[in-house]
């Protein structure tokens, strides 16, 4: 009675453990029926389900199971919870079971790609339910309205999605049976078993599914694995080529009036005529597309992990003109030239001063940005009367007191060299005379 509480398990799990440690212990057994009639009181009886014909290769109904498990860490023993993805082929039941860690769009589609791999090969239609990662809008009149993403992925396996009806579960009655069953085959039976990694959980379950599928049916020759082999695979359509490469769809991204748009911290360039614009991004593992529309303006490589505030900029996406240049010592002089032979030598001297020609560019750059406030030849001579002195190296802190007392202006620098005395007013006495006990 405690166990049938516990996620997944049925009579028949239990019967089958029994079974197990009577043969272990060499003692007799009940039967199944007997087994069940002893514990009749606490048995639910369910309506059966009308029978569905399927046509053997032409459907996979897919759905994520309600009931979850969990990833244990050895160290910590805290739990992650495992959410279950399902599969299943109708004519033959024959399933497929995926463990995730989460229920987003790109799990939802990387467990179709591992469900099509698993079979060997797809089908033209695809049965979901209305959940939000592969249906957008399912009204009760018009057109269904599908994920970008998943819509591509059926587009690659040549398949149509088809999914139930709001609230009909009948509509997929198979993988919702499935369902079930897998709580009792996998969930239940690994309940008591600890896996501290996805891959050995995973390795687990399909060792389980396996199972499940060449377990011969109750009211029927064969099993799914063999009905599948024999009557299924054969008419499955064959795998593409290439595998279905995963991605995510990002909408109204406004592109930048530097011609770029943002994505995760970094920085990608669209054709300049669509500064201003909304447009879409593809990302996918390695690659990110940028669209109007339907319209595929560029594409970039994507920004390794944990890059940040980097720029991937093609030379088609910018304006015609001059191009953006970065600042190093030759562009530098090359500016300082334009200004004058003083200035260059102002510069020189900067870069002179320090042991890598980098770490000059700022202080040399200092002196020449003066030039926004002040004229070329403003700057020149004050680069000029900053080598008549005593400093081996002038700098921006040099130059400016220079502009911004004028003693460029050969007026002012007179003034500055010998400063005019005034007359006195009568009486005035000087304090150095006074205190020295002179006398004017």
């Amino acid at each position: 009675h405690r166990e049938l509480a516990r996620v997944g398990v049925t009579l028949k799990l239990l019967h089958g453990e029994y079974l197990d440690a009577c043969r272990v212990e060499g003692s007799p057994a009940m039967g199944y029926d007997r087994f069940c009639k002893s514990y009749q009181q606490h048995v639910l009886v369910a309506g059966a389900a009308s029978r569905v014909g399927h046509k053997a290769g032409q459907t996979v109904e897919v759905d994520w199971s309600g009931k979850t498990m969990q990833l244990t860490d050895p160290a910590t023993g805290q739990q992650t919870r495992v959410f279950v993805f399902v599969g299943c082929l109708p004519f033959s039941r024959f399933a497929f079971v995926e463990p995730t860690l989460d229920m987003k769009q790109d799990t939802w589609l990387r467990a179709h790609v591992a469900m099509f791999d698993w079979f060997g090969g797809s089908v033209p239609r695809v049965v979901p339910d209305n959940l939000k990662t592969g249906v957008i809008k399912h009204p009760a009149e018009g057109e269904v309205v599908l994920n970008d993403a998943y819509r591509e992925l059926a587009a690659h396996y040549s398949a149509a999605v088809l999914p139930g009806r709001v609230k009909k579960p009948k509509d997929k009655a198979s993988v919702e049976n499935t369902v079930g069953n897998i709580a009792t085959w996998v969930i239940a039976s690994l309940r008591d078993t600890q896996f501290g990694t996805l891959p050995e959980l995973r390795a687990a379950v399909y060792q389980r599914v396996a199972a499940y599928n060449a377990e011969p049916f109750q009211k029927r020759q064969g099993s799914r694995q063999g009905v599948f082999e024999a009557e299924e695979k054969p008419l499955l359509r064959p795998l593409p080529a290439t595998p279905f490469e995963i991605s995510r769809w990002v909408y109204r991204r406004r592109v930048q009036k530097n011609g770029h748009v943002v994505w995760e911290r970094n920085f990608y360039s669209v054709p300049y005529p669509h500064i201003g614009r909304g447009v879409d991004l593809r990302v996918t593992d390695t690659t990110l597309e940028v669209f109007a529309g339907d319209q595929r303006l560029t594409s970039h490589v994507l920004a390794p992990i944990g890059v940040v505030n980097e720029y991937r900029t093609h030379d088609g996406d910018l304006p015609d003109g001059p191009r953006y240049r970065q600042w190093d010592a030759a562009r530098v002089r090359e500016w300082a030239a334009r200004i004058g032979v003083n200035t260059t030598t102002v510069v020189n001297r900067i870069f002179e001063s320090v042991p890598v020609e980098e770490q000059g560019l700022d202080a040399a750059l200092a002196v020449l940005r003066l030039t926004r406030r002040y004229s070329a030849a403003r700057v020149e001579a004050a680069a000029g009367i900053a080598l008549t002195s005593r400093v081996r190296s002038p700098r921006y802190a040099h130059l400016r007191p220079i502009l911004e007392t004028r003693q460029d202006d050969p007026d002012s620098r007179d003034a500055w060299s010998t400063p005019a005395r005034t007359a006195e007013p009568a009486g005035y006495v000087r304090g150095a005379d006074y205190y020295a006990g002179g006398t004017r």
